[in-house]
């Protein structure tokens, strides 16, 4: 896995059903943590067409950069010339029942399930604590990914430990 002699970062694709929420915070943390490593990507299967304005908030208020984030189908890194993807994670949350996107092809994948801010009900701040909890958790998970030492890593202990990651355990526990 490793990318070494080449300037390219590794192309990090997070999906999701609706691409309004997790997988768009997922996308600006990555690209943020990866710092030049790693490049985030976010979409779904059927992608609700606009950003989660508590995503957007979060994100301005943690300081990411939302000037390119948008909400796009997974059509759009599926056609010629589209950024090759080195890793695709799915973040929908099977506790919720919801169907989680596929992807097909080579990339190293893995489920890294949280539960779906957006369907929060309650009041602003309880909504907005929501998405800071599911922030802290992607961002926990990112940050572990982008400390594996992926050049000394062969594909089937990369995948081991992504698996990891998404069921919340330490690397190389």
């Amino acid at each position: 896995m490793s990318n070494a002699g080449s300037s390219r970062a590794f192309n990090v694709l997070f999906l999701c059903t609706h691409n309004s929420a997790r997988s768009v915070l997922a996308e600006a943390i990555m690209t943020h943590l990866g710092e030049g490593r790693f490049k985030g990507y976010s979409a779904g299967s059927t992608p609700k067409g606009k950003v989660n304005p508590f995503a957007i908030a979060l994100l301005e208020k943690q300081g990411h950069d939302t000037s390119e984030i948008r909400s796009k189908s997974w059509d759009e890194f599926a056609v010629p010339g589209a950024p090759k993807m080195d890793f695709v994670f799915t973040v929908c949350d099977n506790a919720a029942n919801e169907t989680c996107p596929v992807w097909p092809g080579q990339p190293v994948s893995a489920h890294w399930g949280v539960p779906d801010p957006s369907e929060t009900k309650g009041s602003d701040a309880e909504i907005a604590a929501a998405f800071a909890d599911t922030y802290r958790m992607l961002r926990q998970r990112i940050s572990i990914f982008t400390s594996l030492p992926m050049g000394a890593l062969d594909k089937m202990a990369l995948q081991r430990e992504l698996d990891r990651i998404g069921k919340g355990e330490a690397f190389g526990a």
